[in-house]
């Protein structure tokens, strides 16, 4: 739609741009397209400036949001009890007396008499005197007079001249031709006549015979006896107290409550002198307690009952049977068998062959060449130079000191002491000793006991319970949609157009004039 509003102001923009024909746009009402060529340039000027705006009328699309009522399908899940029998084993567990022989170990503790040797420790105390000597430091202080002498070091500043040569660099340029051989490769072409041998193959068909075995086999019958349990089943009737009862419903009244209430008396109509009228004269608002009426309570109450129910039982006896049961023994038979098997053999027979071999043989041709090599030779000139170096010397002084020195000088003494040490003397003495030592020994005593072993009946009861069955209903639920509807309307735009002005007729050019227009020239 926005296209069509720019459509009517494209082609008065292109009707202004053509130069070929200029026509104006007043609804076609006047044309220039007969004006001749001698209209002055200022008719035309001011014939462009004319401009004017005028009412477009557009047509424009609006979306109007609009909502709607939709419905759709959901399923509500409801769960309905419904009474079911199950029918279960019940398992009941009997025991039987089995007899079994047992070997009881039975435990005797018996002694025999066992003779040893002990080595027994006899300690025995002596004593001895021992002389040692013992040195006793004695100190004597001395004193000594000591001699030493002590270097002084005396400095002294000298000066010497110091020669010394030193080696500067000459640089000479010289030039020498130096002869060198190169060896320039010249190939030649020979051929020789190589012998190899190929070895060629030849098949040979051959046949021998192949011996080997295949087991048969050879099925025998057989019988075996196999005990198998049998269960017998065992109808009888059993009778047990039910705990039941009923819901008995109880209807009890129960007075309402009281409660205060506000009553208001009834008013009466006065004649009031001032307004010349009857007014209404309300009554008086009092409290009252007012008693609620009474409510009927239902509650159920559960009545317990103890009923007698017989039931009928199975019990199943096991048995043990014994049938014999035939079975097949699969046996292999060995049986030698001969078969002629073909095969083939290769053998390869020697051939000589010949055959030309062409090679290239380089044969190295040397060839003398001169070249002038230019070198630079560095020739060392020597220099004597002298410089002056100052030292310092430094002579030693010598210096006698006395000095008194204090020591002391120990002495060992010699003295002789005397100690008496006691010792143990350990002698073993046999001795031959008795001792009873146990052992055991066992013996086996046969024993005859019995086990009760359990095994399982199964008794089939039945019994009612209620599951819930899930049920999907269906329902309509309104849901709102809400939707664009597109909408034309009708709209004024203003328009800009500007076309030249009629004037033909004032340029003094009145006879070669023949404009068209609804107001005349």
């Amino acid at each position: 739609m926005r296209l069509f509003c720019y459509v009517p102001i494209l082609a008065v923009a292109v009707a202004v741009v053509s130069v070929e024909q200029a026509s104006a746009a007043l609804c076609g009402a006047a044309s220039y397209r007969f004006c001749s060529a001698g209209c002055s340039d200022n008719c035309y000027a001011e014939a462009k400036q004319h401009c004017y705006t005028v009412m477009k009328t557009c047509r424009e699309v609006v979306y109007d949001k609009k909502e709607y009522t939709c419905y759709k399908t959901v399923y509500d899940t409801v769960c309905e009890p419904r009474t079911i029998t199950c029918t279960h084993q019940r398992r009941e567990t009997h025991y039987r007396d089995c007899p079994y022989t047992v070997r009881k170990p039975v435990f005797e503790t018996r002694y025999r008499t066992c003779n040893y040797t002990v080595c027994k420790p006899v300690w025995e105390t002596r004593q001895r005197d021992i002389c040692y000597t013992v040195c006793k430091p004695r100190w004597e202080t001395k004193t000594r007079q000591t001699c030493y002498t002590v270097c002084k070091p005396v400095w002294e500043t000298k000066t010497r001249d110091i020669c010394y040569t030193v080696c500067k660099p000459v640089w000479e340029t010289k030039s020498r031709d130096i002869c060198y051989t190169v060896c320039r490769p010249h190939w030649e072409t020979h051929s020789r006549t190589i012998c190899y041998t190929v070895c060629n193959p030849v098949w040979e068909t051959k046949t021998r015979d192949i011996c080997y075995t295949v087991c048969k086999p050879v099925y025998e019958t057989c019988h075996r006896t196999v005990c198998r349990t049998i269960c017998t089943p065992i109808h009888y009737t059993k009778t047990y107290n039910v705990c039941c009862g009923h819901w008995d419903t109880h209807v009890s009244e129960c007075p309402g409550p009281v409660i205060c209430k506000c009553v208001q008396d009834p008013g009466c109509w006065t004649w009031d002198p001032c307004c010349c009228r009857c007014v209404y004269c309300p009554g008086e608002c009092r409290m009252v307690q007012v008693q609620c009426p009474p409510r009927t309570i239902c509650r159920k109450v559960w009545v317990p009952e103890v009923r007698q129910k017989t039931v009928k039982c199975v019990r199943y006896e096991r048995n043990v049977v014994s049938e014999q049961v035939p079975y097949t023994v699969c046996r292999m038979v060995p049986e030698t068998r001969t078969k002629t098997c073909t095969y083939r053999v290769c053998r390869m027979v020697p051939e000589t062959r010949t055959k030309v071999c062409n090679y290239r043989v380089c044969k190295m041709i040397p060839e003398t060449r001169t070249k002038t090599c230019t070198y630079r030779v560095c020739r060392m000139v020597p220099e004597t130079r002298t410089k002056t170096c100052s030292y310092r010397v430094c002579r030693m002084v010598p210096e006698t000191r006395t000095r008194t020195c204090t020591y002391r000088v120990c002495h060992m003494v010699p003295e002789t002491r005397t100690k008496t040490c006691t010792y143990r003397v350990c002698h073993m003495e046999k001795e031959c000793r008795t001792k009873q030592v146990p052992y055991r020994v066992c013996n086996y005593v046969t024993e005859t006991r019995v086990k009760r072993v359990p095994y399982t009946v199964c008794t089939p009861v039945q019994t009612t319970r209620t599951i819930q069955i899930k049920k999907c209903i269906p329902r309509c639920v309104p849901y709102t949609v809400t939707r664009c509807e597109p909408r034309v309307i009708c709209k004024q735009v203003p328009v800009t157009i500007c076309c030249p002005a009629p004037c033909c007729c004032d340029c003094g050019c009145k006879s070669r004039c023949r404009c068209k227009h609804k107001f005349g020239c």
